[in-house]
Protein backbone atom coordinates (compact mmCIF):
# COMPACT_ATOMS: atom_id res chain seq x y z
CA UNK A 1 0.00 0.00 0.00
CA UNK A 2 1.34 3.39 -0.47
CA UNK A 3 0.15 6.59 0.67
CA UNK A 4 0.68 10.64 0.58
CA UNK A 5 -0.02 13.70 2.59
CA UNK A 6 -3.69 14.05 2.84
CA UNK A 7 -5.28 17.73 3.00
CA UNK A 8 -7.77 16.56 5.26
CA UNK A 9 -9.98 13.87 6.69
CA UNK A 10 -14.09 13.93 7.16
CA UNK A 11 -16.64 11.94 7.67
CA UNK A 12 -17.80 9.32 9.54
CA UNK A 13 -16.53 5.67 10.62
CA UNK A 14 -17.94 2.34 12.30
CA UNK A 15 -15.19 0.75 13.68
CA UNK A 16 -14.71 -2.96 13.62
CA UNK A 17 -15.81 -5.04 16.88
CA UNK A 18 -13.28 -5.11 19.98
CA UNK A 19 -10.96 -8.16 19.09
CA UNK A 20 -10.49 -8.45 23.27
CA UNK A 21 -14.02 -8.94 23.94
CA UNK A 22 -14.98 -11.05 20.70
CA UNK A 23 -12.41 -13.65 21.80
CA UNK A 24 -14.07 -13.77 24.97
CA UNK A 25 -17.76 -13.93 24.00
CA UNK A 26 -16.97 -16.76 22.10
CA UNK A 27 -14.70 -18.71 24.64
CA UNK A 28 -16.90 -17.98 27.61
CA UNK A 29 -20.20 -18.77 25.57
CA UNK A 30 -18.07 -22.23 24.51
CA UNK A 31 -18.27 -22.89 28.12
CA UNK A 32 -21.40 -22.28 29.06
CA UNK A 33 -24.49 -23.65 29.48
CA UNK A 34 -27.19 -22.24 26.45
CA UNK A 35 -26.39 -20.01 23.60
CA UNK A 36 -24.61 -17.25 23.36
CA UNK A 37 -25.76 -14.62 21.01
CA UNK A 38 -22.35 -11.98 19.83
CA UNK A 39 -23.83 -8.96 17.81
CA UNK A 40 -20.82 -7.41 15.98
CA UNK A 41 -18.40 -9.87 16.30
CA UNK A 42 -14.91 -9.16 14.67
CA UNK A 43 -14.66 -11.28 11.76
CA UNK A 44 -10.59 -10.55 11.94
CA UNK A 45 -8.01 -13.50 11.52
CA UNK A 46 -7.38 -13.62 14.88
CA UNK A 47 -11.17 -14.08 16.12
CA UNK A 48 -11.71 -16.07 13.63
CA UNK A 49 -8.87 -18.64 15.02
CA UNK A 50 -10.92 -18.79 18.41
CA UNK A 51 -14.16 -19.75 16.53
CA UNK A 52 -12.20 -22.46 14.65
CA UNK A 53 -10.49 -23.73 18.00
CA UNK A 54 -13.50 -24.25 20.09
CA UNK A 55 -15.50 -26.18 16.66
CA UNK A 56 -12.67 -28.86 16.94
CA UNK A 57 -13.42 -29.19 20.00
CA UNK A 58 -16.87 -30.18 19.85
CA UNK A 59 -18.91 -26.32 20.12
CA UNK A 60 -21.54 -25.26 17.61
CA UNK A 61 -20.73 -22.00 16.25
CA UNK A 62 -22.66 -20.47 13.46
CA UNK A 63 -20.92 -17.54 12.14
CA UNK A 64 -23.33 -15.01 10.00
CA UNK A 65 -21.43 -12.92 9.83
CA UNK A 66 -23.44 -10.15 11.85
CA UNK A 67 -24.57 -12.11 14.47
CA UNK A 68 -22.05 -15.65 16.10
CA UNK A 69 -24.36 -18.44 17.86
CA UNK A 70 -22.58 -20.16 20.22
CA UNK A 71 -24.02 -22.76 21.39
CA UNK A 72 -22.12 -23.84 24.85
CA UNK A 73 -21.14 -27.26 26.28
CA UNK A 74 -21.48 -26.20 29.69
CA UNK A 75 -17.77 -26.07 31.71
CA UNK A 76 -16.65 -29.69 30.87
CA UNK A 77 -18.43 -30.28 27.82
CA UNK A 78 -15.65 -29.83 25.56
CA UNK A 79 -14.01 -32.65 23.77
CA UNK A 80 -10.51 -33.56 22.68
CA UNK A 81 -9.81 -32.34 19.16
CA UNK A 82 -8.53 -34.87 16.53
CA UNK A 83 -5.72 -32.70 16.08
CA UNK A 84 -3.55 -30.14 17.42
CA UNK A 85 -5.61 -26.21 17.77
CA UNK A 86 -3.87 -23.57 15.56
CA UNK A 87 -4.44 -20.24 17.52
CA UNK A 88 -3.15 -18.76 14.12
CA UNK A 89 -1.49 -15.19 15.16
CA UNK A 90 -3.96 -14.43 18.69
CA UNK A 91 -1.58 -14.06 21.28
CA UNK A 92 -5.24 -13.59 23.51
CA UNK A 93 -6.18 -16.92 22.06
CA UNK A 94 -3.33 -19.06 23.16
CA UNK A 95 -2.97 -17.90 26.62
CA UNK A 96 -7.07 -17.60 27.19
CA UNK A 97 -7.32 -20.94 26.16
CA UNK A 98 -4.92 -22.69 28.01
CA UNK A 99 -6.28 -21.45 31.29
CA UNK A 100 -9.36 -23.58 30.08
CA UNK A 101 -7.80 -26.56 29.02
CA UNK A 102 -5.33 -27.11 31.81
CA UNK A 103 -8.58 -28.61 33.50
CA UNK A 104 -9.75 -30.80 30.46
CA UNK A 105 -9.95 -34.11 31.33
CA UNK A 106 -7.86 -34.57 27.49
CA UNK A 107 -4.78 -33.44 25.91
CA UNK A 108 -4.25 -31.09 23.50
CA UNK A 109 -1.23 -29.23 21.67
CA UNK A 110 -1.41 -25.83 20.66
CA UNK A 111 0.42 -23.85 17.89
CA UNK A 112 0.50 -20.90 15.52
CA UNK A 113 2.16 -18.99 13.39
CA UNK A 114 5.95 -18.11 13.17
CA UNK A 115 5.32 -15.09 15.38
CA UNK A 116 3.30 -17.02 18.08
CA UNK A 117 6.05 -19.46 18.19
CA UNK A 118 8.44 -16.80 19.35
CA UNK A 119 6.33 -15.29 22.02
CA UNK A 120 6.60 -15.59 25.83
CA UNK A 121 4.17 -18.58 27.45
CA UNK A 122 6.17 -18.96 30.25
CA UNK A 123 4.00 -16.41 31.87
CA UNK A 124 0.86 -18.67 31.64
CA UNK A 125 2.86 -21.68 32.26
CA UNK A 126 4.56 -20.78 35.51
CA UNK A 127 1.05 -19.66 37.53
CA UNK A 128 -0.91 -22.57 36.19
CA UNK A 129 1.35 -25.18 36.88
CA UNK A 130 1.58 -23.76 40.08
CA UNK A 131 -2.72 -24.52 40.08
CA UNK A 132 -1.64 -27.90 39.22
CA UNK A 133 -1.91 -28.12 35.02
CA UNK A 134 0.28 -29.93 33.52
CA UNK A 135 1.88 -27.70 30.57
CA UNK A 136 5.23 -27.82 28.62
CA UNK A 137 6.96 -25.81 25.18
CA UNK A 138 6.95 -28.77 22.93
CA UNK A 139 10.44 -27.11 21.81
CA UNK A 140 11.47 -26.44 25.13
CA UNK A 141 12.11 -22.88 24.54
CA UNK A 142 8.94 -21.67 26.67
CA UNK A 143 6.77 -20.91 24.01
CA UNK A 144 3.94 -22.50 21.65
CA UNK A 145 3.85 -25.65 20.87
CA UNK A 146 2.53 -25.66 24.25
CA UNK A 147 1.05 -29.62 25.07
CA UNK A 148 -1.48 -29.30 27.53
CA UNK A 149 -2.44 -32.27 29.60
CA UNK A 150 -5.90 -31.44 31.47
CA UNK A 151 -5.75 -31.90 35.16
CA UNK A 152 -7.63 -31.06 38.68
CA UNK A 153 -6.71 -27.92 39.46
CA UNK A 154 -6.15 -25.81 42.86
CA UNK A 155 -6.88 -22.20 43.64
CA UNK A 156 -3.93 -19.84 44.09
CA UNK A 157 -2.66 -16.42 45.14
CA UNK A 158 -0.50 -15.20 42.36
CA UNK A 159 1.36 -11.87 42.21
CA UNK A 160 2.10 -11.04 38.45
CA UNK A 161 5.38 -9.26 37.38
CA UNK A 162 3.53 -8.14 34.12
CA UNK A 163 0.21 -5.66 33.51
CA UNK A 164 -1.42 -7.71 31.14
CA UNK A 165 -4.72 -9.02 30.58
CA UNK A 166 -3.76 -12.47 29.17
CA UNK A 167 -1.86 -13.88 31.90
CA UNK A 168 -4.64 -12.54 34.37
CA UNK A 169 -7.27 -14.01 31.88
CA UNK A 170 -5.91 -17.65 31.76
CA UNK A 171 -5.81 -17.52 35.74
CA UNK A 172 -9.17 -16.69 36.14
CA UNK A 173 -10.52 -19.36 33.42
CA UNK A 174 -8.30 -21.95 34.89
CA UNK A 175 -9.71 -21.03 38.65
CA UNK A 176 -13.75 -21.61 37.68
CA UNK A 177 -12.45 -25.14 37.67
CA UNK A 178 -9.89 -24.55 40.84
CA UNK A 179 -11.01 -26.28 44.03
CA UNK A 180 -10.70 -22.98 45.53
CA UNK A 181 -10.27 -18.93 45.41
CA UNK A 182 -8.14 -18.00 43.16
CA UNK A 183 -6.28 -14.39 43.22
CA UNK A 184 -4.20 -12.55 40.62
CA UNK A 185 -2.52 -9.94 41.23
CA UNK A 186 -0.67 -7.31 39.23
CA UNK A 187 1.03 -3.92 39.48
CA UNK A 188 -1.64 -2.13 37.67
CA UNK A 189 -4.64 -3.05 37.10
CA UNK A 190 -5.22 -4.44 33.13
CA UNK A 191 -7.86 -4.42 30.86
CA UNK A 192 -11.04 -6.19 32.78
CA UNK A 193 -13.09 -7.33 30.35
CA UNK A 194 -12.62 -10.65 31.70
CA UNK A 195 -13.93 -10.02 34.90
CA UNK A 196 -16.71 -7.95 33.54
CA UNK A 197 -18.39 -10.54 30.77
CA UNK A 198 -16.92 -13.58 33.59
CA UNK A 199 -19.14 -11.87 36.22
CA UNK A 200 -21.66 -11.22 33.33
CA UNK A 201 -22.07 -14.92 32.39
CA UNK A 202 -22.78 -15.66 35.85
CA UNK A 203 -19.29 -16.27 37.88
CA UNK A 204 -17.89 -14.94 41.42
CA UNK A 205 -15.51 -12.53 40.55
CA UNK A 206 -14.67 -9.89 42.33
CA UNK A 207 -11.78 -7.02 41.73
CA UNK A 208 -9.77 -5.47 45.01
CA UNK A 209 -7.83 -2.56 44.54
CA UNK A 210 -5.26 -0.95 46.91
CA UNK A 211 -6.07 2.36 48.32
CA UNK A 212 -2.51 3.80 48.74
CA UNK A 213 -1.63 6.49 46.76
CA UNK A 214 1.95 5.23 45.91
CA UNK A 215 0.32 1.72 44.49
CA UNK A 216 -1.99 1.24 41.30
CA UNK A 217 -1.85 -2.75 42.76
CA UNK A 218 -4.94 -4.62 42.09
CA UNK A 219 -6.52 -8.15 42.69
CA UNK A 220 -8.65 -10.26 40.81
CA UNK A 221 -10.48 -12.78 42.70
CA UNK A 222 -12.46 -16.03 41.51
CA UNK A 223 -14.44 -18.57 43.13
CA UNK A 224 -15.07 -21.89 41.10
CA UNK A 225 -18.07 -22.07 39.22
CA UNK A 226 -20.22 -24.90 39.15
CA UNK A 227 -22.21 -23.49 35.60
CA UNK A 228 -21.78 -20.62 33.23
CA UNK A 229 -24.74 -19.30 31.31
CA UNK A 230 -25.06 -18.31 27.45
CA UNK A 231 -25.97 -14.81 27.61
CA UNK A 232 -26.64 -11.73 24.65
CA UNK A 233 -23.09 -9.52 23.86
CA UNK A 234 -23.40 -6.64 22.00
CA UNK A 235 -19.62 -6.04 21.59
CA UNK A 236 -18.83 -2.50 21.06
CA UNK A 237 -15.91 -1.06 18.77
CA UNK A 238 -12.42 -1.67 19.14
CA UNK A 239 -10.61 1.38 20.72
CA UNK A 240 -7.62 -0.20 19.74
CA UNK A 241 -9.03 0.11 15.86
CA UNK A 242 -10.00 3.65 16.40
CA UNK A 243 -6.81 4.96 17.70
CA UNK A 244 -5.86 4.87 13.83
CA UNK A 245 -8.58 7.44 13.13
CA UNK A 246 -8.17 8.98 16.25
CA UNK A 247 -4.65 10.28 15.63
CA UNK A 248 -5.19 10.73 12.23
CA UNK A 249 -8.19 13.00 12.88
CA UNK A 250 -5.32 15.33 15.32
CA UNK A 251 -2.13 14.81 13.05
CA UNK A 252 -4.14 15.67 8.97
CA UNK A 253 -4.70 19.35 9.47
CA UNK A 254 -8.16 20.67 8.43
CA UNK A 255 -9.75 17.39 9.60
CA UNK A 256 -13.02 16.64 11.25
CA UNK A 257 -14.11 12.55 12.55
CA UNK A 258 -16.93 10.88 14.31
CA UNK A 259 -15.76 7.15 14.82
CA UNK A 260 -19.18 5.75 15.77
CA UNK A 261 -19.84 3.55 18.89
CA UNK A 262 -16.21 2.90 20.37
CA UNK A 263 -15.74 0.58 24.02
CA UNK A 264 -14.43 3.48 26.72
CA UNK A 265 -13.53 0.93 28.93
CA UNK A 266 -11.48 2.99 31.35
CA UNK A 267 -8.97 0.00 31.72
CA UNK A 268 -8.56 0.49 27.73
CA UNK A 269 -9.31 4.18 27.33
CA UNK A 270 -5.35 5.70 28.24
CA UNK A 271 -5.23 6.49 24.44
CA UNK A 272 -8.08 9.53 25.10
CA UNK A 273 -5.93 10.58 28.19
CA UNK A 274 -3.23 10.83 26.44
CA UNK A 275 -4.36 12.56 23.38
CA UNK A 276 -6.13 15.39 25.59
CA UNK A 277 -3.16 15.87 27.40
CA UNK A 278 -1.13 16.48 24.08
CA UNK A 279 -3.74 19.40 23.52
CA UNK A 280 -5.62 16.84 21.26
CA UNK A 281 -10.08 18.36 20.54
CA UNK A 282 -11.56 14.85 21.67
CA UNK A 283 -14.83 14.66 22.40
CA UNK A 284 -17.01 11.70 23.93
CA UNK A 285 -20.66 11.64 22.36
CA UNK A 286 -23.59 9.50 23.20
CA UNK A 287 -22.15 7.74 26.15
CA UNK A 288 -24.06 4.95 27.04
CA UNK A 289 -22.89 0.94 28.32
CA UNK A 290 -23.91 -2.33 26.73
CA UNK A 291 -23.12 -6.01 28.25
CA UNK A 292 -21.17 -4.32 30.99
CA UNK A 293 -18.88 -2.58 28.82
CA UNK A 294 -19.31 1.35 28.57
CA UNK A 295 -19.09 3.01 25.04
CA UNK A 296 -19.38 6.27 22.97
CA UNK A 297 -18.97 8.31 19.79
CA UNK A 298 -15.79 9.81 19.63
CA UNK A 299 -15.32 12.89 17.87
CA UNK A 300 -11.64 14.47 17.00
CA UNK A 301 -10.58 17.63 14.90
CA UNK A 302 -7.30 18.24 14.07
CA UNK A 303 -5.21 19.97 16.73
CA UNK A 304 -1.94 21.81 17.97
CA UNK A 305 -0.19 18.81 19.79
CA UNK A 306 2.67 19.48 22.32
CA UNK A 307 4.53 16.45 24.21
CA UNK A 308 3.96 14.68 27.14
CA UNK A 309 5.00 12.04 29.37
CA UNK A 310 3.39 8.79 29.23
CA UNK A 311 4.24 6.19 32.09
CA UNK A 312 3.09 4.34 34.84
CA UNK A 313 0.18 3.17 35.73
CA UNK A 314 -1.81 4.14 31.83
CA UNK A 315 0.70 2.08 29.94
CA UNK A 316 -1.68 -1.07 30.54
CA UNK A 317 -4.50 1.29 29.34
CA UNK A 318 -2.57 1.93 25.70
CA UNK A 319 -0.33 -0.52 25.31
CA UNK A 320 -1.51 -1.49 21.95
CA UNK A 321 -1.66 2.36 20.98
CA UNK A 322 1.66 3.01 21.60
CA UNK A 323 2.76 2.66 18.23
CA UNK A 324 0.40 5.54 16.68
CA UNK A 325 0.91 7.51 19.46
CA UNK A 326 4.56 7.35 19.10
CA UNK A 327 3.74 8.54 15.15
CA UNK A 328 1.28 11.44 16.46
CA UNK A 329 4.43 12.57 19.10
CA UNK A 330 6.09 13.05 15.74
CA UNK A 331 3.99 16.14 14.70
CA UNK A 332 3.81 17.64 18.34
CA UNK A 333 5.98 20.34 19.44
CA UNK A 334 8.36 19.53 22.11
CA UNK A 335 9.51 16.12 23.36
CA UNK A 336 7.57 13.06 24.37
CA UNK A 337 8.79 10.37 26.53
CA UNK A 338 7.63 6.71 26.51
CA UNK A 339 8.45 5.02 29.61
CA UNK A 340 7.46 1.02 31.35
CA UNK A 341 6.61 0.12 28.20
CA UNK A 342 9.19 -2.90 27.45
CA UNK A 343 5.75 -4.93 26.88
CA UNK A 344 6.21 -3.25 23.67
CA UNK A 345 8.76 -5.71 22.89
CA UNK A 346 6.83 -9.06 22.67
CA UNK A 347 4.02 -8.08 20.53
CA UNK A 348 3.67 -9.24 17.28
CA UNK A 349 6.89 -7.70 16.01
CA UNK A 350 9.38 -5.86 18.62
CA UNK A 351 7.29 -2.58 18.71
CA UNK A 352 9.75 -0.15 20.27
CA UNK A 353 12.41 -1.27 17.85
CA UNK A 354 10.55 -1.33 14.90
CA UNK A 355 8.73 1.94 15.53
CA UNK A 356 11.97 3.77 15.62
CA UNK A 357 13.42 2.05 13.01
CA UNK A 358 10.61 3.14 10.66
CA UNK A 359 10.27 6.89 12.12
CA UNK A 360 13.90 7.21 11.79
CA UNK A 361 13.64 6.14 7.91
CA UNK A 362 11.02 8.63 7.68
CA UNK A 363 13.49 11.52 8.85
CA UNK A 364 11.73 11.64 12.61
CA UNK A 365 14.06 12.09 15.20
CA UNK A 366 13.29 9.31 17.82
CA UNK A 367 15.81 7.54 20.39
CA UNK A 368 15.09 4.06 21.53
CA UNK A 369 15.37 3.05 25.07
CA UNK A 370 15.25 -0.23 27.00
CA UNK A 371 11.57 0.83 27.84
CA UNK A 372 10.16 3.04 25.20
CA UNK A 373 10.93 5.54 23.08
CA UNK A 374 11.66 9.57 23.22
CA UNK A 375 10.26 11.49 19.99
CA UNK A 376 11.89 14.86 19.66
CA UNK A 377 8.23 16.35 17.65
CA UNK A 378 8.31 18.97 14.99
CA UNK A 379 10.50 17.98 12.22
CA UNK A 380 8.86 17.10 8.74
CA UNK A 381 8.43 13.84 7.76
CA UNK A 382 9.29 12.50 4.43
CA UNK A 383 7.98 9.09 2.40
CA UNK A 384 9.85 5.88 2.75
CA UNK A 385 9.42 2.00 2.54
CA UNK A 386 7.92 0.95 5.98
CA UNK A 387 8.76 -2.45 6.55
CA UNK A 388 5.42 -3.53 8.49
CA UNK A 389 7.01 -6.88 9.67
CA UNK A 390 3.86 -8.11 9.70
CA UNK A 391 2.36 -6.64 12.30
CA UNK A 392 -1.44 -5.34 11.98
CA UNK A 393 -0.64 -2.06 14.37
CA UNK A 394 2.35 -0.97 12.68
CA UNK A 395 1.37 -1.03 9.69
CA UNK A 396 -1.41 0.89 10.64
CA UNK A 397 0.37 2.99 12.09
CA UNK A 398 2.40 4.46 9.21
CA UNK A 399 -0.64 4.37 6.93
CA UNK A 400 -1.79 7.20 8.98
CA UNK A 401 1.78 8.54 9.45
CA UNK A 402 2.01 8.83 5.54
CA UNK A 403 -1.16 11.21 5.38
CA UNK A 404 1.59 13.81 6.76
CA UNK A 405 4.55 13.07 5.33
CA UNK A 406 5.63 14.73 1.43
CA UNK A 407 6.59 12.59 -0.55
CA UNK A 408 5.40 9.15 -0.89
CA UNK A 409 5.17 6.02 1.86
CA UNK A 410 5.00 2.78 0.99
CA UNK A 411 3.93 -0.02 3.64
CA UNK A 412 5.50 -3.65 2.68
CA UNK A 413 3.58 -6.31 4.17
CA UNK A 414 0.60 -4.27 4.75
CA UNK A 415 -2.50 -7.00 3.66
CA UNK A 416 -1.23 -8.01 7.66
CA UNK A 417 -4.03 -5.60 8.74
CA UNK A 418 -6.72 -8.67 8.18
CA UNK A 419 -5.64 -10.04 11.60
CA UNK A 420 -7.89 -6.97 13.35
CA UNK A 421 -9.44 -4.68 11.16
CA UNK A 422 -9.54 -6.03 7.51
CA UNK A 423 -11.54 -2.89 5.92
CA UNK A 424 -9.25 -0.28 7.13
CA UNK A 425 -7.53 0.93 4.21
CA UNK A 426 -11.11 0.89 2.61
CA UNK A 427 -12.52 3.20 5.64
CA UNK A 428 -9.86 5.19 5.59
CA UNK A 429 -9.61 6.36 2.11
CA UNK A 430 -13.63 7.44 2.45
CA UNK A 431 -12.61 9.89 5.05
CA UNK A 432 -10.16 11.02 2.38
CA UNK A 433 -12.65 11.47 -0.54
Amino acid sequence: MKFTRCNGLHGEVAIPGDKSISHRSVMFGAISKGTTEIHHYLQGADCLSTIACFQKMGVEIENRGDVVLVHGRGLRGLTRPAEALDCGNSGTTTRLISGILAAQDFEVTLTGDASIQKRPMKRIMEPLSLMGASIESVNGNGCAPLRIRGRRLHGISYTSKVASAQVKSAILLAGLYADGETRVTEPYLSRNHSEIMLRYFGADVRTETETSAASGRATAVIRPARELHGNLVEVPGDISSAAFFLCAGLMVPGSEILIRSVGTNPTRAGILEVARAMGGDVTLLNERAGSGEPTADILVRSSSLHGTVIEGAVIPTLIDELPVIAAMACFADGTTVIRDAAELKVKESNRIAVMTENLTAMGADVTETDDGMIIRGGKPLHGAVVDSHLDHRIAMTFAVTGLCAGGETEILGAECVNISYPRFYEDLRKLME
